[in-house]
């Protein structure tokens, strides 16, 4: 799958995402990048910055926050559109999930790990 075409499922996986909760994001990007870091190859995607939920008064002047959809990993483990689909789709949400300052552990409790 090409890169256009992935960058396309990553916005449908984001118009899926309620209004509400796209509203309340707050200075973040959503990007896509072919390759993780050398040192985590198998990472589907990333969240760097701050949770809303760490945010202090203090807060202000800082670079967004990033949202790192990985293409390859993903292609990696799918076999089909369709499986891709469903995987870009857990990965936004679980990233977008880390912006509002939800861990890990409650993700995979509630099925999005």
């Amino acid at each position: 799958m090409d890169r256009e075409r992935f960058e396309e499922l990553v916005g449908d996986a984001l118009d899926a995402v309620p209004a509400q909760l796209l509203e309340l994001l707050n200075n973040v990007v959503i990007l896509v990048e072919d390759d993780p870091p050398p040192d985590d190859p198998d990472l589907l995607g990333v969240y760097e910055g701050y949770a809303l939920t760490s945010r202090g008064w203090d807060y202000s002047g800082v670079l967004p926050d990033r949202i790192i959809i990985y293409r390859n990993p993903i292609l990696s483990i799918c076999d089909d559109e369709a499986t891709v689909v469903e995987e870009v789709s857990v990965t936004v949400v679980h990233e977008i999930a880390h912006h509002f300052g939800i861990d890990d552990d409650r993700l995979h409790a509630l099925g999005w790990g």
